[in-house]
């Protein structure tokens, strides 16, 4: 994983005593919150319903051990004992003092790690496929490209106040990990006619208010020429995006006003002006990254491991690994997913313990490394087949092997209205109402591959609108109800899903769900998924099963 420079040592540390000199000043009484406002916002720092919220940056979703012992520490002593991991491969605390949130950011920067842009209008935390690296379909390491993206970001002057956020996600694989065409700018690894790798460009995905998909606007680019590349993007939207509506102000709606066609031509002749010396991408520079990235040392072992095969002969073990273990490129190796969807729990949460287990266990095991999903899931990447049943013990004895991932109860969530002052409902229990309903083992498997998505408002920080079943929060009147969509996918099929009628009580929203359900078991064909069904027969017999016929 990328190691910090003197450069970036300096600028982290810099950071936090600015920032320690700005909330002095507020706490003093010579800031006001809207002389403050922006000046948290760049440092990460959220005012949410009941204290502040600290939103930390996890470029790429990589951690080593040594930053998730510092995150359990932050979580302990300036926390309530836990964080949040997020659909931004970000985590967030959320319980925060003001006159602490300096040294949350001092006790960062001595691991490496920052909250900085991860907030404001500015190019958020650059996120890739968590599986980078170890998926046997990637055709290069994305996250040499998210971390070349991420320094050419960092406090960029003429991006740091853009007409409003700003995301950006990498992959290396034909398969999508990352929910790549719901970003403002989707990168894919491609290799052209010739064989030679470089880059698909997609711009003008997003979710929220008004989701859309992201349209191709250059099917291949030059590695040589990434940042020039972005750069023009960024440019023709800095210059022409909306600033005097926050509802049109995001690149998708720039592409949709102008047309995909016109909005290419544009970036394509700031392009052209912009190739050159300056922001050609250095072979040098290139490779220099690129070994940070190199994969580690791995024992060569048998494809196959009889200890584990023999260990799978226990049902609950073999349950766990059949839905939590994943094939690894590397011939003796596995992937663990360590899934934060425990029954009844908070998606996403994991205990300062938790964190510090995982630590010891990604040393021991997976060559010092974890990796967070967006899925608000954690990962593994390393571990030998000989050591998965041990560590399966290991992670049974710090509730950290629920065998669901990928499964109903694998639910995305967004904090929603328990925390979040833009949310107009709750999320969190109505994932734990869902969480219980199909509580059980075989009905889930029964059910088998399914991603509900849940936001607590249109902002879809929940990833609802690409959920295979999506629900959004909405406010009736000062009471909390649900809309529910169909036909979301966020892979590489992506799709919006699609409104089912009205919406539901809070009261009603399992049941319905339920509906659903049995709706799908009744119309699927032997061994159809949930989207492939619904893509076969369409909205009518959901919503007749949910509202009845008309």
């Amino acid at each position: 994983m990328y190691r910090y420079d003197a450069f970036d040592q300096t600028l982290v540390d810099e950071r936090v005593e600015q920032f320690r000199d700005q909330v002095a000043r507020r706490l003093s009484g010579a800031l006001s919150e809207d002389q403050f406002r922006p000046l948290r916002l760049l440092n990460g720092l959220y005012l949410q319903l009941h204290a502040y919220m600290l939103r930390v940056a996890i470029p790429y979703g990589t951690l080593s051990s040594r930053q998730l012992r510092t995150l359990a520490h932050i979580a302990r002593t300036f926390d309530r004992g836990y964080g949040h991991f997020t659909t931004r491969q970000n985590i967030q605390f959320n319980w925060v003092r003001l006159d602490q949130a300096a040294d949350i950011l001092a006790a960062l920067a001595s691991v490496e790690m920052h909250a900085i842009q991860t907030s404001g209008n500015t190019i958020r935390n650059v996120t890739a496929d968590h599986l980078a690296g170890v998926a046997a379909d990637e055709i290069e390491d994305p996250r040499i490209y998210a971390e070349i993206i991420r320094q050419w970001s960092t406090l960029h002057p003429e991006f740091s106040f853009l007409p409003r956020k700003f995301k950006i996600a990498v992959t290396g694989a034909a398969r999508d990990r990352t929910a790549l065409k719901v970003h403002d700018i989707g990168i894919q690894v491609v290799r052209d006619a010739a064989g030679e790798a470089g880059f698909s460009v997609l711009v003008g995905g997003g979710q929220g208010r008004t989701p859309m998909i992201g349209h191709v606007i250059r099917p291949f680019l030059p590695k040589a020429d990434l940042l020039a590349y972005l750069e023009a993007i960024l440019r023709v939207y800095n210059e022409f995006g909306r600033r005097d509506n926050l509802y049109k102000a995001r690149i998708k709606i720039l592409v949709q006003t102008l047309g995909p066609a016109a909005f290419t031509a544009m970036v394509e002749e700031q392009w052209q002006a912009l190739r050159g010396p300056a922001l050609a991408l250095p072979d040098e520079e290139l490779a220099r990254i690129a070994a940070h990235f190199a994969p580690p040392t791995y024992a060569r072992l048998p494809a196959a491991s009889a200890a584990l095969a023999a260990a799978r002969a226990e049902p609950v073990f073999e349950r766990w690994c059949r839905h939590n273990l994943l094939p690894h490129k590397q011939p003796g190796y596995a992937i663990a997913t360590i899934s934060l969807k425990p029954e009844g729990g908070v998606p996403g949460d994991a205990t300062a313990a938790q964190l510090e287990a995982l630590a010891d266990l990604a040393e021991r095991w997976s060559l010092d490394e974890v990796r967070v999903s967006h899925e608000q899931n954690l990962v593994l990447p390393h571990v030998r087949q000989d050591d998965v049943p041990a560590l399966w013990r290991e992670l049974r004895a710090h509730g950290l092997a629920t065998p669901n991932a990928g499964l109903i109860t694998d639910i995305i969530a967004c904090p929603g209205l328990d925390y979040c002052n833009l949310a107009n409902a709750r999320s969190i229990p109505i994932a734990q109402q869902i969480q219980r309903r199909f509580a059980n083992r075989e009905r889930q498997e029964e059910i088998g591959a399914i991603k509900i998505k849940i936001s607590g408002c249109i902002n879809a920080c929940g990833h609802h609108h690409v959920g295979h079943i999506g629900i959004l929060g909405v406010d009736k009147k000062g009471a909390e109800f649900y809309q529910i969509t169909l036909g979301g996918d966020g892979s590489e099929r992506a799709a919006l899903g699609e409104i089912t009628g009205r919406a539901f009580a809070a009261a009603e929203v399992v049941d319905a769900i339920d509906t659903i359900i049995d709706t799908y078991l009744g119309a699927r064909r032997h061994g159809e998924a949930f989207i492939d069904t619904y893509r076969r027969v369409g909205m009518v017999p959901f919503k007749e099963a949910l509202y009845g016929a008309h």
